[in-house]
């Protein structure tokens, strides 16, 4: 098929015209966030006032996140990151509380997007073009919106699963051909590596994952090398899990649900990563209120959970998003799977951090969180907490013997201060 004659493709300027004053505009997500497109939107900004933009993490697409876009375009979110926390500080942006899974379910009922500018890979033959590294809430947006700008990039990956568009469907089409933004692997240190010792001391052979980005879960995988036939349902992969992928560790083998599938919403990593999952039918991309539903992930036996935290309480009480009142990231979809964990046949998941922050000065236990700080994970749904120190469970424990496995995993300069808490609050 000719498929220039069946898009219509025009420039981005062409492109932005379409957005008005108060329009509601979504961005895709991640790596698949919009590049030319948002820096068009800034050029003609002084003809728009008062949109309302929405997306979580990006990567290099943060131009209309500056102080002089004030006015004209206003950041919403549900995930701060380190390009719109500025934003999210200084009232140009509003910070909404709300799982990764609830994402496409919000836009029906508040957001109701008026535009979704995306990212797609070139058509096939029978012209649907993938969404490639960002299906997540871009797709759903894109099929909710009554106006889709598409990015159409030939080095966007083409990932099978429910991630497609006919490029029929997209009201405009801008061609790009720019890199797709690489986040390269994360340094590891020796804490991150004991960790992942610890947390791998969790995974039995046949378990299916779920774990994100960073130097925790990649020491994770480091340390699963002698395990079989793992399996991945997960929002997103790095390129750790295609390393054993080609070792034969993680093969899907020991999944009951989708067997073989490498099951996920969004990819973020390497180029190596999105050359492996360019075309490649182990890789199945699908929403997140798909893959992120409890419900969902609960299908999967033996699903185990792997998610950092800020800090967490000596009741088990878990911080993964907020330091006090200041939003750092979002819930994402730390709960999403802690209950599918907790659903699972066999699930379990696991709480990874330091022991210690700002560079040793501070305790990730702490008898109390912070002043104003959200509870990410309820003290009733945690699950195991890992460390460098070691591994403990808390699920089925009371409060009492809570206190006493997560001291024992604190660093040793802060167990005393905890230890004198301890005493305090159970007067022994």
């Amino acid at each position: 098929m000719d498929w220039r004659k069946d898009g219509n493709f025009v420039t981005a300027e062409e492109a932005v015209k379409a957005i008005k004053d108060n329009d509601k505009v979504v961005f895709g997500h991640a790596a698949g966030a919009p590049q030319v497109v948002p820096a068009e939107m800034v050029k003609q900004m002084e003809r728009l006032h008062g949109v309302e933009i929405f997306h979580m993490f990006t990567i290099m697409s943060d131009c209309h996140l500056t102080p002089e876009t004030e006015g004209h375009f206003r950041h919403v979110t549900n995930f701060v990151a380190g390009n719109s926390r500025t934003a999210i500080t200084e009232d140009r942006g509003d910070f909404v509380p709300l799982h990764f899974s609830e994402v496409p379910a919000w836009f029906d009922e508040y957001f109701k997007p008026d535009v979704t500018v995306c990212v797609v890979s070139r058509p096939d033959e029978n012209g649907n073009c993938s969404f490639g590294i960002s299906c997540d809430y871009t797709l759903p947006a894109a099929r909710r919106s009554k106006v889709v700008i598409a990015e159409m990039n030939p080095n966007m990956p083409y990932i099978p699963g429910d991630n497609f568009m006919n490029i029929k469907d997209f009201t405009y089409i801008v061609e790009t051909d720019g890199p797709v933004p690489v986040l390269p692997p994360a340094k590891i240190t020796d804490v991150e590596i004991a960790i992942g010792k610890n947390c791998a001391s969790i995974v039995k052979d046949g378990d299916t994952l779920q774990l994100g980005i960073g130097g925790i879960p990649d020491a994770v995988l480091m340390a699963l090398g002698d395990k079989k036939d793992l399996g991945i349902h997960t929002e997103m992969f790095s390129s750790g899990v295609v390393d054993l992928v080609h070792k034969g560790v993680i093969n899907g083998k020991g999944k009951n649900f989708m067997p073989g599938k490498l099951v996920a919403t969004f990819l973020m990593g390497t180029k190596e990563l999105y050359d492996f999952a360019n075309n490649n039918p182990a890789v199945e991309m699908r929403p997140v209120d798909w893959v992120n539903d409890p419900r969902v992930i609960s299908q999967n036996d033996n699903l185990v959970s792997i998610n950092s935290c800020i800090e967490v309480d000596l009741m088990g009480q878990v911080a993964s998003e907020a330091m006090g009142l200041k939003q750092f990231s979002g819930t994402g979809g730390q709960v999403d799977y802690v209950r599918g964990a907790a659903w699972s046949k066999g699930g379990r998941s696991i709480m990874a951090m330091p022991s210690t922050a700002a560079k040793g000065t501070t305790s990730r236990i702490v008898p109390f969180l912070k002043q104003g700080g959200a509870v990410t994970t309820l003290r009733n749904d945690v699950d195991y907490v890992v460390t460098e120190y070691g591994v403990a469970k808390l699920k089925g424990v009371g409060l009492r013997e809570r206190a006493k496995r997560l001291i024992a995993i604190a660093h040793p300069d802060f167990r005393p201060m905890l230890e004198e808490e301890y005493k305090k609050r159970f007067k022994n």
